[in-house]
């Protein structure tokens, strides 16, 4: 069993290490300074990027950040009024080829926002579409047939919650700024 965790392991570690750091240094910057002009950061996705965006976004919001999901289906129908002007919205998809995220993308190059992409796919018809696109490799889901989004997902979890670390340590944000916001809880009980 140990076996199956260490092959996962090195692929995260392989993923990871073909991140374009200064790509990613890039967003690290656009990301401060659309949350210090006032502005928020929301992230969409489908099926298991779903948990996924949430995390992130918790993860913000628990420092006091603005942030939001956007669901990809849900936007077409009346959720895309969360998207303002300023705002920077951030599309998950490990293929580059969904339809909704592709039709998602399309409306919102016509808004006043920062589009990023985070993908596995450097060829993909969204890394074509969307200039601010941070694309890792990935050699295998870690599933029994290469298909479930297994790897993929974690990868992106991992990605998101360093850019979201990265965020509040560009911001100067303490232990206070979390605590503030999370009373409840072990977390709570301890550190109050």
């Amino acid at each position: 069993m140990i076996a199956y965790f260490e092959k996962q392991l090195a692929e995260f570690d392989r993923s990871i290490h073909s991140l374009d750091e200064q790509v990613f240094g890039r967003w690290v910057d656009e990301a401060v300074d659309t949350l210090r002009s006032g502005h928020k950061i929301i992230v969409s996705g489908l099926g298991k990027n779903v948990p996924i965006c949430d995390k992130f976004v918790g993860s913000l919001v628990s420092m006091g950040l603005d942030a939001s999901f956007l669901h990809t289906n849900s936007a077409v129908h009346g959720d895309m009024g969360i998207v303002k002007d300023g705002d920077m919205v951030i599309i998950l998809t490990k293929s580059g080829e969904t339809e909704e995220s592709i039709y998602l993308a399309e409306l919102l190059k016509k808004r006043n926002v920062n589009l990023w992409l985070l993908t596995f796919e450097k060829d993909s018809t969204l890394a074509g579409k969307i200039a601010n696109s941070v694309v890792l490799t990935l050699g295998h889901e870690g599933d029994l047939w290469n298909i479930m989004p297994n790897n993929s997902t974690t990868i992106n979890l991992i990605v998101l919650q360093g850019l979201a670390m990265m965020i509040a340590d560009r911001m100067g944000l303490t232990r206070e700024d979390f605590l503030r916001n999370h009373p409840g809880g072990a977390i709570g009980r301890k550190n109050h």
